[in-house]
């Protein structure tokens, strides 16, 4: 199968979704006139240019999203500056590109490319934190002791610049001591100092949410590989150490952000995550590794598990995590009046958090961009709690459609891919349980797929061997039966 046919079963799912796979002439040529025209600098924003920002991500990521930069205080505190690109100044509310990505609500990654949230003229160009090129951002300024507790924050409009585009892998390994160039190091006096910084601050404030019941877990998802447009494998894309530090600093700005609209009495969205529903299938996957978790759901004792595992069974330890992360079930986006108290993250630990730091793929964090821009300008809430509570509700649904859209078309790569695979065995997890079907996840390849036979009794977390027996590309069918 190759790249053509992924991409129209990639665009006939997104419309069966309700989801747009193409932006509309208006929302395109509005995007061209914002980027010919410019972002309008306003006269109340601070110049930070001259600060050593730089952007980790991958390497193949153009719409970038966040900057940052730390300077060690005295007592072993440290000031961390994270930047997140000013979107809403060049996305005018209730134009033609507001409609489409309020419509979608997120950019869409399949096995067939990328369904932009933003026309490209804006997200991978005038909306994205470029090297060399400045940019308007609203900065999230923390203060965080050694402890990684963040003692104070507060948040301001910016004009910034990107001294140095990161990748993910090459900065993971440069930290971890390996042979890995980093051509910028010799160019941007300090920025060696800056990543050696932000480690150390991204594993205080990882402590600090641990010692609170934040999960220790480590999932992998399925990275399609091609080779002259044809797809030869899925392999997993796992986390790294900068991944990590990237994680840590965002979850710090989002818990900012949340914090500083309550306190200047403005409703928000927030991201939640409740305590598990079914706490029960945790205390018995524990059970089985020899371990008793409390009656009621506990993050603390749940994290303890996790890193005893972790410790025990490195090599084993993502799949014990999709099991949790499984039962645990998905977050979603909820309104919170200023003064909400009940609405907070069990797999973060934390009880305020709203998606401020993607503006340029998700809908929620521009929302919340032009909450905190409104606050800022002393002037009244962007939008109302009663239509909050109906983006929440929206954006809620339209991300679960995006995440069955990739899903499927990545079964239906992962289809082709297995075709001369039938009768072979596999090690797999059951990852959906339901009166529609019971679903499975087998580790090599990285693929799911729909369990036909033998399905009686299995839950969702249960380790099983299944066998192949058939597939249907087109149809993104993988079908097993228990082995």
């Amino acid at each position: 199968m190759d790249l053509s046919r992924l991409h129209h079963l990639a665009v006939e799912a997104m419309r069966s979704r309700g989801l747009l796979p193409a932006f509309a002439p208006t929302a395109l040529q509005e995007a061209e006139a914002a980027r010919h025209a410019g972002p309008q600098r306003p006269g109340d924003i601070r110049d930070l240019r001259h600060l050593t920002w730089f952007s980790i991500d991958n390497d193949d990521t153009r719409d970038l999203d966040q900057l940052s930069v730390a300077e060690p205080l005295a007592g072993g505190a440290a000031r961390l500056l994270v930047a997140v690109a000013d979107v809403d100044a060049m996305v005018r509310p209730g134009g033609a590109v507001d409609a489409h990505a309020s419509i979608n609500t997120t950019s869409v990654y399949t096995a067939a490319g990328v369904f932009p949230m933003l026309p490209e003229a804006l997200s991978t160009d005038l909306t994205s934190l470029h090297e060399g090129q400045e940019r308007l951002a609203v900065v999230v300024e923390m203060v965080v002791q050694p402890d990684g507790g963040v003692a104070a924050s507060e948040l301001y409009r910016a004009a910034v610049l990107n001294r140095a585009r990161l990748t993910y892998e090459r900065v993971s390994q440069w930290l971890d001591g390996a042979d890995a160039a980093l051509p910028q190091l010799p160019q941007v006096p300090g920025l060696a100092q800056q990543l050696r910084l932000h480690d150390a601050l991204a594993a205080q404030l990882r402590q600090w949410r641990h010692q609170r019941g934040a999960l220790n877990v480590s999932t992998v998802s399925a990275r399609p590989v091609f080779e002259d447009g044809q797809l030869v494998d899925l392999r997993a894309d796992e986390k790294n150490r900068a991944k990590d530090l990237i994680a840590d600093l965002m979850i710090a700005a989002n818990g900012a952000t949340a914090r500083f609209l309550s306190h200047r009495g403005f409703p928000s969205l927030r991201r939640f995550l409740q305590s598990p529903r079914r706490w029960d299938r945790i205390e018995a996957l524990a059970a089985s590794y020899g371990t008793t978790l409390p009656t009621e759901p506990d993050a603390v004792a749940l994290d303890h598990f996790l890193t005893r595992r972790r410790e025990a069974d490195p090599q084993g330890f993502a799949d014990l995590s999709l099991r949790i992360v499984k039962m645990l079930g998905p977050g979603e986006y909820a309104a919170a009046a200023p003064a909400a108290t009940h609405l907070g993250h069990f797999g973060l630990a934390v009880s305020d958090y709203a998606h401020s730091t993607a503006p340029n793929r998700r809908f929620p964090d521009l929302v919340t961009q032009r909450l905190v821009k409104a606050a800022l300008a002393g002037d009244p809430p962007a939008y109302a709690f009663e239509a909050l509570l109906e983006i929440a509700r929206h954006c809620t649904l339209q991300e679960d459609n995006a995440n069955r859209v990739e899903r499927q078309v990545l079964k239906a790569a992962a289809g082709w891919l297995m075709q001369d695979r039938i009768g072979e065995t596999f090690a797999a997890i059951v990852t959906g349980a339901a009166p529609k079907g019971t679903f499975v996840r087998t580790a090599r390849p990285l693929l799911e797929g729909r369990l036909v036979r033998g399905f009686e009794g299995a839950d969702v977390g249960d380790a099983l061997q299944v066998r192949l027996l058939a597939v249907d590309p087109e149809q993104g069918f993988i079908d097993f039966e228990r082995a």
